[in-house]
């Protein structure tokens, strides 16, 4: 397992997240964080940390989760490619390009992220 993907699983236990698998987008979800990630949810290495899954956000209607953990699990194979030099590559694109210009999440899929 990967240093980032540890590190995020620490940090999603720290702020009372559950763990779950998702075998299709092989990810690991960490849900139900009372904060430590942002927007709708952050996904450090092979993990996706996120806030309580509630009626109305994109993980409790089962079509916007499978778009969204499409959406982290490109983040995810990112982390891979560029290890964790990502989370400085990604933070300088968004201070220069932020959102749905970002040119990380426009790789990611902007609709499938809830960008669009």
């Amino acid at each position: 397992m990967a240093f980032a993907t540890r590190v995020a699983l620490l940090w999603g236990a720290l702020w009372g997240g559950r763990v779950e698998w998702d075998r299709e987008s092989a990810l690991l979800v960490c849900h139900g964080m009372r904060a430590g990630y942002g927007r709708g949810g952050t996904c450090v290495g092979a993990v996706f940390l996120t806030g309580p899954v509630t009626p109305g956000r994109a993980l409790a209607d089962p079509r916007r989760r499978r778009a969204l953990l499409t959406h982290e699990a490109v983040h995810a194979e990112q982390w891979r490619r560029y290890g964790v030099s990502f989370a400085i590559r990604y933070l300088v694109e968004e201070v220069r390009r932020p959102g749905a210009a970002n040119r990380f999440e426009i790789e990611a899929g902007l609709s499938d992220g809830g960008y669009r």
